[in-house]
């Protein structure tokens, strides 16, 4: 799942749905995050179980391609 936080709600909202997928049995699906997210905030929700943060300017390809690897790595540990 990718979210896009622009209005400063991923500290809130993305643990929840983190949760709720947990309570839904679906704890193996990866969770990322792109937007305005501060720097500080990037352990916050990596500790909540988001797989990986993308600030702005983030390279697209190279985010897409570490997209792909994390879903990989997670289908290869099921």
């Amino acid at each position: 799942i990718g979210i896009s936080s622009q209005a400063a709600a991923h500290k809130t909202l993305v643990p929840q749905l983190i949760d709720e997928l947990n309570r839904q049995d679906a704890g193996n699906v990866v969770v990322v995050v792109g937007g305005v997210v501060p720097p500080k905030d990037y352990e916050e929700l990596k500790s909540a179980g988001v797989s990986a943060v993308f600030g702005p300017g983030t390279n697209i390809v190279e985010a897409a391609l570490e997209v792909i690897g994390l879903i990989q790595q997670r289908a290869q540990a099921a």
